[in-house]
């Protein structure tokens, strides 16, 4: 039995009626775009809600409040992974969501567009080649942590305008400790558990590095 949007609204009772029909409205877009364009394996697209959409909010729960004006960068999106469920949780913040595969973006652009999101820039860019600079940069295990972290190194606003300072938001699964130690960043492991009770959040964290 996979989970429906339900599971959405068990760990966020608190959603808007806008909200709540954008959330409802991925079941139906996202099979729409992943027939034409895939970006999601046909297994987990049966498990949208708890593998990607859940998953991806799990730093909302971290964060809790974002800003109003706070802007995030999302690098390596895929099909709008993490940064689309955080961009219907968070109205008020803008999203900028980047990916180096360009038909991964026009199904990026055409979710966005069929759920009504005004606060998300999709671009066909790689992370390094931004000239912007945001508040977080988020993203969902598209490489190790001390890879990541040059692309996006010079990326960040020098003030902080939300209860933690600015840094990297990164969902990742696993024993991270090797990992950390390589990419010699100060990192704190938060584990999904604390949020979320279903098992396949049993060995996923969200990694914090401020910068």
């Amino acid at each position: 039995m996979n989970p429906t949007v339900d599971i959405i609204y068990k760990y966020f009772p608190n959603l808007t009626a806008i909200q709540k029909s954008q959330f409802e409205k991925l079941a139906e877009v996202y099979p729409f775009w992943n027939d034409q364009i895939n970006v999601i394996s046909r297994k987990d697209i049966e498990s949208l809600y708890l593998k990607h959409v859940l998953h991806s909010l799990a730093i909302a729960k971290f964060v809790q409040e974002l800003a109003p004006g706070t802007r995030i960068l999302d690098v390596g999106t895929g099909g709008g992974f993490p940064g689309i469920p955080l961009a219907i949780l968070f109205p008020e913040v803008q999203f900028h969501l980047v990916d180096s595969i360009g038909k991964k973006i026009k199904v990026v652009r055409g979710v966005a567009e069929a759920i009504g999101l005004t606060n998300v820039e999709a671009d066909h860019i790689r992370a390094e080649q931004l000239d912007y600079t945001y508040d977080f940069v988020v993203s969902r295990a598209v490489t190790r942590l001390g890879d990541f972290a040059p692309w996006i190194r010079n990326k960040f606003e020098k003030k902080d305008k939300n209860g933690i300072p600015n840094g990297i938001l990164y969902l990742k699964g696993g024993d991270l400790k090797e990992e950390i130690k390589e990419s010699r960043l100060k990192a704190e492991l938060h584990p999904l558990t604390s949020y979320f009770e279903e098992d396949f959040f049993d060995t996923k964290y969200v990694v914090y590095v401020p910068m």
